[in-house]
Formats: C-alpha cells, structure tokens, sequence
C-alpha cells in the first residue's frame, strides 16, 4: 500500500519578509509610546518615524501605561546607517504630503530608506511600483479586467487599481523605484497626480466614479540612482513636485563594517549556514571597497578609482559569498577566496576596471604588506589570481 503524503497546511517560508512585518513589534510599540499629534492617515508621529528608521540611541523607551502584548520598555534598532537629519528631512516632505525624491550612487540604501520610511507612516511597504523601460502608464493609473470590461463594459468592477491609485484611494505612501529607468512620457503621468492630486477616468465619465481624489496623507516616494541620469531624464515640471535628498555612502568606517556584518550574517543564516569568516577579513574588504570608491587609502595614498560602483550593498555580496563558501565548501583560510570575489565586483561595467584592481594591490596591498601585516602580505601572495 503506498502512504500519499499530505500538503502541508504551514505558510511557505519566505527570504525576504517586507519591513512592516520584520519590525511589527517596534511599529506597535512607538505608535503606543509616543501618543503626540499625527499628520492624517499616519500610522506613528513623525518623531516616532525618524525613531523607528535611526534607532533610539540605546535607550530603552518606556509605555506610559501597560498594553497588552507589547513590552513596557524597549530599545529600538537602527535600521538606516545614515545622517540623521537627511531621515528627518524626509520626514518633514511626507508630512506636508510633497513627492519625495531619494536619489544617490546605486547601493546606498535608497530603496531600504523608502521600504522602512513607508512602513512607519501608513503600515505597508507594498504599494510599489518598480520602474524599467517597459513600465507602462497603467502603472500610476489603472487598468482594466479584460473578461469583464468585454463582458459588461467600463465599470467600476472592471476598474484594476495600480499601487499608486490604491495608495490615493487609502491615503498611504506610494512607492516608484527607479522612476529614471521609466519613460518620460510615463513619468509624466505622476505630474498630474502630483499636483491635482486626483486620477480621471474617462471611460467612466459623468458617473460619480469619473475620477479618484487622493485621501489624506498620500503621497509618493521615488527612488533614482545617479549612475542613470540621462537615461530617461525627468522633466522640468515632475521635477518640481518633488523634494529631492541625496542619500551618501556611509561615512564611517567602523558604521559601514558593521552593517555588512549584520547583513551578511543574516543572509548566511537565511541559508541554512552559520556565519564563520573572521572580523579581520571583513575589515580587510571594507577597506578595500572604501578605498577604491574614494580614490585615496585608509592612509592618504592615491588610488586609480573603477568605473563600477563599490558600495555597500556589493560589500555586503561579497562578505555573504564568503560566508557561504566557508560553511559549505571549506578548503583552506577564507581569506583566500577575496581576491577573486572582489574581480568579480570590478569586471562588471568596464574591463579596465581590472587594471585598476591590479594597480591596487601594486599600491596600497603592497605597501601594506611591507609595513609587516600579516594579512596584507598574503593578500600581496595572492596576486596571480587576479589574472
């Protein structure tokens, strides 16, 4: 007889869960910590949103009085290594209910920024649009139920909401990623939303339906790398809608290492593997990656910059790539396994980028190595596999 094994009714694990459901606790802590006036349709006050993105600091805030399920103390992680007054600029543009433009060098946490920002003001980061050439106007409209749009015309049953539609309908925060990678002619769509704040559809016309008026406490946050300016340059009068902020690569050393190790420990782990690659080799590739996007060493040494970008978010591949070849494929010291890990970084834009790695290690991995550190020396051993 054979047994036939039954589905399992459990929810499938997921990789990446949005932040409203990472951070659900320290959301409905602060929204019953802090109690102060809230703009319309915002989940927190904005002091508590600049709270939820920076952290408190250490301090552990406490509840005025006990609610069921929450703690009556607790410390809120900071989840946006940044400045802080950029956080509360943005802040104040969603608050006064303006379009907020974070634009920056691709991996500087851009889109980590708008996830966590539109979690804090309405409860959900989902409202999403991703921009690429092929986004079309329906995207920041709406479009339509075929079946039934042919089988009983334009009505509002056949109406298929886009994010950005359904954030002005609930009075939450749109999200457009990469709306440089968009058409301008699609980006112009968000003018009229913008201003007017409300969406016409004309196939519904002299019905009470004939258009949609934002409620209270929409707005949009839009993301745009640096690296694609020109190619779907926005228009002079989108551009005025929105309140632009240039989010920086981390300024501190010791910042940026630790978020790489957080963030590379929890993908490792998300694999199933424990995190086993030492602190001097994560040391060691964060000031490899700061001193190739600066163009100058930890030491005052110039340096030959690569076209491609080394941000953070490739850091911290990279430190996870590690990881993941020390739990799974052990063979030897880890270090061993950067140099190639770090080309593979650099070769992605622009084949002189090798050069220039090579240049590197003659330079700085060199001097380093004569200076008497161990572990430079054997990265300078390692040269012949960059070729």
């Amino acid at each position: 007889m054979t047994v036939t094994e039954q589905p399992s009714t459990a929810p499938a694990a997921r990789q990446v869960r949005p932040a409203e459901e990472r951070y659900a606790a320290e959301l409905a802590f602060l929204a019953a910590q802090d109690t102060g006036p809230r703009p319309p349709g915002w989940a927190l006050t904005p002091r508590a949103v600049v709270t939820f993105v920076c952290g408190s600091g250490g301090e552990e805030l406490a509840l005025a009085e006990p609610h069921d399920g929450l703690p009556a103390r607790l410390a809120v992680t900071p989840k946006f290594v940044g400045e802080r007054a950029l956080v509360e600029r943005c802040v104040v543009t969603l608050a006064g209910e303006r379009g907020l433009l974070l634009v920056g060098e691709p991996g500087t946490a851009k889109s980590m920024l708008s996830e966590l920002l539109s979690a804090a003001v309405c409860g959900t980061s989902s409202l999403t649009v991703q921009g690429t050439a092929g986004t079309t106007e329906d995207a920041f409209r709406y479009g339509w139920n075929y079946a039934l749009l042919l089988d009983r015309g334009p009505t509002p049953q056949a109406l298929v909401d886009s994010p950005v539609l359904t954030a002005m309908r609930t009075g939450r925060v749109a999200r457009v990623e990469e709306i440089t990678r968009c058409l301008p002619e699609v980006q112009d769509a968000l003018v009229s939303i913008l201003s007017e704040r409300r969406v016409s559809v004309p196939e519904l016309a002299a019905t009470e339906d004939a258009a949609v008026s934002a409620a209270p406490g929409f707005t949009v946050i839009a993301t745009a790398n640096l690296r694609d300016r020109g190619v779907s340059e926005m228009s002079a009068a989108l551009k005025r809608r929105f309140n632009f902020e240039t989010v920086q690569p981390i300024a501190d050393a010791d910042a940026e290492a630790a978020l790489i190790r957080r963030q590379a420990v929890a993908a490792v782990q998300r694999a199933g593997a424990g995190f086993g690659v030492d602190d001097a080799v994560l040391d060691a590739l964060v000031t490899v990656f700061r001193d190739l996007r600066s163009g100058r060493s930890a030491e005052g040494w110039d340096v030959e910059r690569p076209g491609t970008v080394m941000s953070t978010a490739e850091a911290v591949q990279v430190a996870t790539s590690l990881g993941v070849a020390h739990a799974y494929l052990p063979a030897g010291d880890v270090l061993d396994l950067l140099p190639g890990h770090l080309l593979g970084v650099v070769r992605k834009d622009d084949p002189a980028d090798h050069d220039r790695l090579l240049g590197y290690w003659d330079g700085p991995v060199r001097r380093r190595a004569e200076e008497g550190s161990a572990m430079w020396r054997r990265l300078w051993d390692l040269r012949g596999s960059l070729r």
